[in-house]
């Protein structure tokens, strides 16, 4: 019996139609399969490999870790060096307020944890998030998840939560003193690349401050400098007061974490002790890989400097009749055809002319375009080519 066949009798699936490729090796941009065949990340794995596959440093980190010690005990209690340097290290490149991590194993568990968090400075229980928002899958992460359609098989899901357009008034005319926080995306993801003004941001942060109501930004898949800026918050001129990480956090390797001042973090010591706890979160094989990877983006700045001209060569040749608008946010893009049923087809072909992309869980009718920051011009063109050639064959 093949692999695929095995894969589809023994791995959980998550959707009827799977992309399918058995991967052989991956490195810079580019994937292998079992039979040899190339592939341009046109993903970076949903925005995981910002500094592409293979980085040698990232590698390097990884076996020498593993080779020294993985997991020892649970998180929080021995002094483990990965943990420490990295946090010392996101800490440097932060806002003075968010000066101490709590890693986890993902995004979602971060969201989780952040949540947790919030009710137990305020001792209140009201979140508000927003429709179209995605911050995990896990029972609470899913309740502050802005589509019913994900949400209703789930049901009963958090009490005291609240969803409002992003963007909108509402959504910060809603915020009062029973508050505990508001959860949204600096940029949402799964909408398609949506990015709100400046001048709601930063109402959005006084009507926060305004309350004493704890101001929750997911940059999971924006942060590590996919918009064009190492963390997208950056560029509304406000700092949240909690802010969640994952994907490219790890370099490649599992690892999630919610970040915020010392004082506050610190209530999740007593009354309970033991507030939140983790098994294997920050692992310090995951620790040391994100290190490194993060180490590759400060040294290397012209990967987050030349991202305007990389944009400006996606935004120039992906125009044809069939695209029907685009969102672009640094190298991040969602193309936006007539129907989900052409997107698919359009998503189908690209995979099968060698570029892996696929569509927005809430936005269908848009394919994704967000490769590794490190992709080249030449590259890029190549990606392109591939997009038009993917539209043409419909």
């Amino acid at each position: 019996m093949n692999h695929r066949q095995l894969f589809l009798d023994h791995v959980a699936q998550t959707s009827p139609k799977p992309i399918g490729i058995e991967m052989a090796s991956a490195e810079g941009v580019w994937l292998t399969d079992t039979h040899g065949k190339k592939y341009i990340d046109g993903i970076a794995g949903f925005s995981v490999c910002n500094v592409g596959h293979g980085n040698p440093a990232v590698i390097k980190a990884v076996q020498e870790q593993a080779a020294a010690y993985m997991h020892v005990i649970v998180y929080g209690e021995f002094i483990e060096q990965p943990q420490v340097a990295y946090a010392k290290l996101l800490t440097e490149y932060l806002p003075a307020s968010l000066n101490c991590v709590y890693f986890t194993n993902s995004g979602a568990e971060a969201t989780e944890g952040a949540m947790k968090l919030a009710k137990r400075i305020t001792n209140r229980t009201k979140i508000i998030a927003a429709n179209q928002s995605y911050h995990g899958s896990t029972q609470g992460a899913l309740s502050v998840m802005g589509d019913e359609y994900f949400r209703n098989a789930f049901r009963p899901l958090l009490p005291d939560v609240y969803h409002y357009d992003y963007g909108a008034d509402e959504l910060i005319e809603a915020i009062d003193s029973t508050t505990a926080c508001v959860i949204i995306e600096t940029v949402q993801a799964e909408s398609g690349v949506t990015a709100p003004s400046e001048k709601w941001m930063k109402a959005l942060r006084a009507k926060c401050d305004q309350h004493c109501v704890l101001l929750i930004l997911d940059e999971i898949q924006a942060g590590f400098g996919r918009t064009g800026t190492l963390w997208a918050f950056e560029q509304y001129g406000i700092v949240p007061d909690i802010l969640l990480l994952g994907k490219a956090l790890g370099g490649g390797m599992p690892l999630g974490a919610f970040i915020a001042d010392q004082r506050l973090m610190n209530t999740l010591t007593y009354a309970p002790v033991l507030g939140h706890i983790t098994t294997f979160g920050g692992h310090p094989v995951s620790c040391a890989a994100g290190k490194a990877a993060f180490e590759e983006l400060i040294v290397n700045p012209h990967w987050i400097k030349d991202i305007p001209s990389k944009a400006a060569i996606l935004k120039t040749r992906l125009q044809h009749p069939s695209i029907v608008s685009v969102n672009c946010f640094g190298l991040w893009m969602s193309v936006q055809f007539a129907s989900p049923k052409m997107t698919e087809a359009v998503a189908h072909a690209c995979v099968q002319n060698g570029l892996v992309t696929d569509w927005f869980l809430f936005a269908p009718d848009r394919i994704r375009i967000a490769p590794p920051l490190i992709i080249t011009e030449e590259e890029l063109h190549w990606l392109c080519d591939i997009v038009l050639k993917s539209i043409d064959e419909q």
